[in-house]
């Protein structure tokens, strides 16, 4: 995984760091997702590969962020955890 930082414009802009942009090409149309804390940004030509995916697991993460919040979650410990996930 690569991480690097960029800034917002005042119109509202980004720059993708040339590192990042090693496989994108002028034209290129590109997917924005957006939850309440996450922001993906993806080609379209991928999309239909792993939007589905993407747009679940991003559902998924705002549906326990939410329940986190709320207090929602159990306690447990490491073993009875691994238990737990072996049922799934």
């Amino acid at each position: 995984m690569d991480i690097a930082t960029t800034k917002i414009s005042s119109k509202g802009q980004i720059v993708i760091p040339a590192e990042m942009r090693k496989d994108l090409r002028k034209g290129d149309t590109m997917i924005i997702i957006r939850t309440k804390d996450q922001i993906i940004l993806k080609k379209a030509s991928k999309m239909e590969q792993t939007l589905k995916e993407d747009l679940e697991f991003a559902k998924m993460t705002e549906e326990a962020w939410k329940r986190y919040e709320k207090g929602e979650f159990i306690k447990m410990e490491f073993d009875d955890f691994i238990e737990e996930m072996k049922k799934w």
